[in-house]
Order: C-alpha cells, then sequence, then structure tokens
C-alpha cells in the first residue's frame, strides 16, 4: 500500500479518517487483484465529488465576476472542469504516485490514465468533503484549479468544439444541437461511448470517447467538419 502521509504533507492536509483517502485512490481494477481489501473502490466518492466541484467552481465564477453574463461562465467552468483539466491538475499534484490500480492499468499511460486521474481528482474532492468540509475543499479548489481560469481566458481553451457548435448552430439555423448516446460498451471501470449530434431529429454526426463528454466533444468537432463550419 501506497504512503499516503506523504501526499498529505505535500498538500499541507491531514485526514482524520485515513481510510477514505485511500478510498479515493482505490480503482475498481485494484480490488479484483486483491479482494481481500475491505475498502470499496472510488466510484461512488467521485459521484460526490463531481458535485462539489461543480458547485463550488460555480459559486466562485458568480461572485468573482458579477459582469459576466450565464453564458460566459458556462463557457468558463466547463473548461475548468472537463477530464482533460482535472486530469492534467491531478498530474500537477502528484496523485500518478498514488493510484492503486491493477497491474494492467497501472502500464496503461495514455488517455485511459488521464480519465482515471480526471475521476480519481473527483474522488478526492468527495473524501476532502466528508473529511474536512466544504470550506477546506473550497480553498482547495480555488488554489489549484480556479488559479488556471487567467490561462483559460487568454488562450480561448474555453472556445471548444461543443461550445462552438452551439454558437453557430444557433446563428446560422436558430436550433440547438442535442446530444445522444447511440452506444456504450466495456466494463465499468472502462467505459466507451458512441455519442450522436442532432439538429432537430437529423444526425449530424458522431464521436466516441471514454467519457459522454469525451465522446460529445468529439462528435461536434466532427459536426463542425461536416457542416463545413470550421
Amino acid at each position: 500500500m501506497k504512503d499516503f502521509s506523504v501526499l498529505e504533507k505535500k498538500l499541507n492536509l491531514k485526514f482524520k479518517n485515513k481510510k477514505i483517502l485511500i478510498e479515493a485512490f482505490l480503482h475498481r481494477s485494484y480490488l479484483n487483484e486483491h479482494p481481500q481489501i475491505s475498502l470499496p473502490h472510488n466510484e461512488r466518492l467521485e459521484f460526490l465529488g463531481d458535485a462539489v466541484l461543480g458547485f463550488i467552481v460555480t459559486e466562485i465564477l458568480y461572485k468573482k465576476y458579477p459582469e459576466k453574463s450565464e453564458g460566459e461562465l458556462t463557457h468558463w467552468k466547463a473548461a475548468l472542469v472537463n477530464s482533460k483539466m482535472l486530469a492534467k491538475v491531478a498530474k500537477e499534484l502528484g496523485f500518478n504516485d498514488f493510484l492503486l490500480l491493477s497491474k494492467g492499468e497501472e502500464k496503461e499511460f495514455g488517455k485511459g490514465r488521464m480519465y482515471i486521474l480526471a475521476n480519481t481528482f473527483e474522488a478526492f474532492l468527495g473524501a476532502l468533503y466528508l473529511d474536512k468540509g466544504y470550506r477546506k475543499c473550497r480553498q482547495f479548489i480555488k488554489k489549484y484549479l480556479i488559479t488556471k481560469l487567467p490561462e483559460i481566458i487568454e488562450k480561448n481553451l474555453f472556445k471548444n468544439a461543443k461550445s462552438r457548435f452551439q454558437e453557430i448552430a444557433q446563428e446560422k439555423e436558430n436550433v440547438t444541437p442535442t446530444y445522444k448516446v447511440l452506444k456504450e460498451w466495456g466494463p465499468d471501470h472502462k467505459k466507451h461511448f458512441l455519442v450522436g449530434v442532432f439538429l432537430k431529429e437529423k444526425l449530424v454526426a458522431k464521436g466516441e470517447g471514454t467519457s459522454k463528454q469525451e465522446a460529445e466533444i468529439e462528435a461536434a468537432k466532427n459536426a463542425l467538419k461536416s457542416k463545413g463550419w470550421e
């Protein structure tokens, strides 16, 4: 088992419940190889952390930028909480060194690992919320995630394919795109999704990814090409 006191020291946090900290890093695949471990995997904490993250980021943006419209704040929030950004922050914080994965998953360093890191970041927030409460969670998010916003704004990183496609579709065709999962496959810890993007009832393009959000963005990219709106 990893020495999580090293992570606590690095983040200047002291968990009362050490088990919940370990649980945040416990991937489903690890339990398959270590059935003797009594802790659950981190997916429930991820579910909680996702909600905590969404609320706190929304609240901070709302209070910090009173002059900004709902649309702008929505784009900024999406850029802050997407899996790519969460994985980047998790990597910077050294979460890679504490992941509890199966031997097979430990060898995976591509897109799959980034997806696991993003989920672990949310699970960690869930654990932090339960152990330390709302205030500590807010401080953590402000320190490590909200500080990424100036770069996001400067480089227009909030304008992802999904938001661009929506803006152009509303402008040119007066329609808001909708997304639908057409197919999903794979085990729970390694899901794949095929998503279609529609204008009214018409399927414009499809996209594939390891999360619904990723598949939607791929579908939007393909839709921009298909419509010649790139």
